[in-house]
């Protein structure tokens, strides 16, 4: 397949214009010490994503996406029927799928939704340190292809199109593996950090009263604990997946963990 014009490496080597010997060994890895590790960039990247309420704005479609991505793969898991997935312009999203409106199948396809974005971060993260980001960006690809036969409103189809479009830049038009690392590390920080937020931005509603028909809402009418406790759970999930995100860039680092 014809390649389009080579991006080069982010990282690139600056020489003295004037240099009359070769660099010594101690200088070279003073300067290669001196380079972000691609692992902070990445992270530097999604916490602008996350905190700029501008940039929220548009980026939290994406986490919008996962969520619902989330719910749906676990509706199939379970043997419920996925009917229909809506993705709306003030970022919230609605996934119908048929199957029995109680038991353990209602209760995990619900319990997925805020689990998913910190758990696909976390997923993609280890597979970037691992050197494995091409599997996890066709891992992508292949989920939103598939979501492309349920999604069932026109600006949700423009999400997924422009999410799936950049995946499929990023694996056909980028030859330098840095540059697919470096997204890899950056939309894995940001997957982990914006379900967090998310997750935090529902414990603010639920305190307003706004959460009558939020997953946590959805959980409490079908088990016996309340929305608090499946919201801090929630919580838990993604600071778990945070943390498992710093050790991981910790160590893909070169430091101990």
């Amino acid at each position: 397949m014809a390649r389009g014009p080579r991006i080069t490496a982010w990282r690139r080597r600056w020489g003295p214009a004037t240099a009359t010997r070769p660099a010594s060994s101690s200088s070279i890895v003073r300067a290669t010490e001196s380079v972000p590790d691609p692992v902070w960039i990445g992270a530097a990247v999604a916490v602008l994503a996350v905190l700029v309420p501008p940039a929220w704005r548009m980026t939290r479609h994406v986490v919008t996406l996962v969520h619902e991505a989330g719910h749906a793969a676990v509706a199939l898991a379970t043997g419920r029927k996925v009917r229909a997935i809506r993705l709306h312009r003030d970022t919230s999203g609605i996934t119908e799928s048929i199957g029995r409106p109680h038991g353990p199948g209602m209760i995990v396809t619900a319990f997925a939704g805020y689990t998913a974005p910190p758990l696909i971060g976390v997923s993609m993260m280890l597979l970037v340190l691992a050197e494995r980001e091409v599997w996890a960006w066709w891992a992508v690809l292949g989920v939103l292809a598939a979501m492309v036969l349920v999604i069932r409103n026109w600006f949700g189809l423009l999400v997924l199109l422009v999410c799936g479009g950049g995946v499929w830049l990023l694996q056909t038009r980028v030859d330098d593996p840095e540059w697919a690392r470096l997204v890899g590390y950056a939309v894995a920080w940001f997957l982990v950090l914006g379900g967090l937020r998310a997750t935090i931005e529902l414990a603010v509603s639920r305190r307003r009263g706004r959460d009558v028909s939020s997953d946590a809402a959805v959980l409490a009418r079908l088990t016996v604990l309340p929305s608090v406790v499946w919201n801090a759970l929630f919580i838990v999930v993604a600071a778990v997946c945070g943390y498992i995100c710093w050790l991981g860039a910790l160590g893909g680092a070169g430091r101990p963990w």
